[in-house]
């Protein structure tokens, strides 16, 4: 049965934000570009990230964990602006939860197949995939571009260790990146495929080095901005698009708070101020603080 929370179904309510760790700071930020009067809800996962290496039950239980919490704080729209889980939690939490949820997968997919066909109209052709090894595992996004258009074929490559080196703040110009990129992006890069998915929303922040490491041909599909348009589309058919003065960003973390606002910073481009943090051990019955 789905959750029983009482939505708020006013424009005034936040937008909820919600990834492993940092990685979906990209989705607030494309959120925002798009819809700047929102107000911004964001939740990172930060104690318990990454969550690629993970088994999808537990993936599962922390995102039950954490969209209970943001359901306190009563937002209007619930971005779960992680692949991991919306490659392998989408359809339970849809089941638990009545809120308007919306996933960074099928966006993306449907970016992908675009992209790919506006380079080769007719007949077989390939887009490649980095993700974690649980989205590669889950093949959600093979599924989803297969409903799409089944001529369109995934070409997938785990890479599990560029979230743990974001998060520690390496960035694109890290001989140590460079390295890793190259090993993981080269399988892909011989087959040189129309584009290529940045399966996680964390890669945005290297897009510069996975294009260099990729073929010249290929594009990167970046689901942040198509997640955005999914959001605006799904608010606008509620009447919920708020409109007037600038939204505000406030954010919660499960660790390391201060390293955070450090990190988001830079990912942001912009100041951002220190996060609350929430006691992963008591997530489902913390007592909500104002960011």
């Amino acid at each position: 049965m789905p959750d029983v929370t009482i939505l708020n179904s006013h424009a005034d309510a936040p937008i909820a934000v919600y990834d492993s760790g940092l990685g979906g700071l990209t989705v607030a930020q494309a959120i925002t570009r798009l819809m700047p009067e929102e107000s911004i809800v964001y939740f990172g996962d930060t104690a318990r990230v990454p969550y690629g290496n993970k088994s999808a039950r537990t993936v599962g239980l922390f995102a039950s964990q954490c969209l209970r919490f943001l359901t306190r704080l009563k937002p209007k729209i619930i971005v779960v602006a992680c692949n991991t889980v919306s490659a392998t939690a989408m359809p339970s939490l849809l089941q638990e939860f009545s809120i308007p949820i919306v996933g960074v997968l099928e966006p993306g997919a449907a970016a992908a197949v675009r992209t790919a066909r506006s380079r080769f109209p007719v007949g077989d052709c390939a887009v490649g995939l980095i993700a974690t090894e649980a989205t590669v595992a889950s093949r959600a996004y093979q599924m989803a571009i297969s409903q799409i258009d089944k001529q369109v074929h995934v070409a997938a490559r785990a890479c599990p260790l560029l979230v743990p080196l974001i998060e520690e703040g390496r960035g694109g110009d890290s001989p140590l990146v460079k390295m890793v990129l190259d090993e993981y992006i080269d399988p892909l890069r011989q087959i040189a495929p129309a584009a290529l998915i940045l399966g996680c929303t964390h890669y945005p922040i290297l897009s510069g080095a996975i294009a260099a490491s990729a073929s010249r041909d290929t594009i990167l599909i970046d689901s942040a901005a198509e997640t955005a348009e999914v959001v605006r589309t799904r608010l606008k058919s509620l009447q919920l698009l708020r409109s007037g003065s600038p939204g505000k960003l406030s954010c919660y973390v499960t660790d390391q708070g201060q390293r955070f606002e450090t990190i988001a910073s830079r990912f942001l481009g912009k100041p951002v101020g220190q996060p609350v943090w929430v006691d992963p051990e008591t997530l489902e019955t913390s007592t909500v603080e104002t960011a």
